[in-house]
């Protein structure tokens, strides 16, 4: 746990956020990955400043439906990916139903309004390929961005649009038998997830492409 995240926790939250961070520290190391234990911690400052209703049920349950939930937006069932685990494997990890998970993992989802892909709370190995995260308003149009000049991805990356450059990744090769993986949406996100991806710079400023012209 780090000493920032802790010294962000509302005091009459201490206890409780230490509670929560330990056992999700403990499920994540045992059976998912650091990126995992990175984001439950980070899930759990997010509702404790928020003053989520932690004390309403067993810590195990909220627990747990922290850990579904980013399962959830990351694809955690998906037995093509890895970390894999199905939903019935995480509440029997933390010993609770798997019933009692899924209503408590849907009230986080519906406070954080959570989405699947949600770019605030992917995984970085989900970040890469993520159209959400590169899908942005750019002089009007909404374009991806990794397809724009190095300047303006870095003007993007400098306004916090975006986690890191493109043009700095290596591009994959991808050979002819390669199957091409579609992720779908659920029933019902598309739009939500398209309104959401589409994020614009927050001041007046230059816009991405003045003066990349030449």
């Amino acid at each position: 746990m780090s000493q920032e995240a802790d010294a962000n926790i509302p005091e009459e939250y201490q206890e409780k956020f230490r509670e929560i961070v330990d056992l999700t520290d403990a499920f994540c190391q045992k059976y998912l990955d650091e990126d995992y234990r990175e984001l439950c911690e980070d899930m759990a400052v997010e509702l404790c400043i928020s003053g989520f209703p932690f004390d309403r049920g067993k810590p195990a349950g909220w627990d747990s439906a922290i850990v579904h939930a980013l399962g959830w937006v990351n694809f955690l069932q998906d037995p093509g990916l890895s970390p894999h685990m199905t939903s019935a494997q995480v509440a029997e990890g933390f010993g609770v139903s798997q019933g009692t998970m899924t209503a408590k993992s849907k009230i986080i989802r519906d406070e954080l309004e959570l989405i699947q892909l949600d770019p605030d709370w992917c995984t970085p190995a989900m970040l890469k390929d993520n159209p959400l995260v590169w899908m942005l308003k750019v002089n009007g149009f909404v374009m991806d961005i990794r397809s724009a000049p190095r300047g303006a991805q870095e003007e993007a990356y400098r306004l916090g649009l975006i986690p890191f450059i493109p043009a700095d990744m290596e591009e994959p090769q991808l050979e002819s038998d390669t199957e091409a993986k579609v992720i779908k949406f659920p029933s019902g996100q598309e739009e939500t997830a398209v309104q959401k991806s589409v994020r614009e710079p927050t001041d007046d400023g230059p816009g991405l492409f003045e003066g990349l012209e030449e």
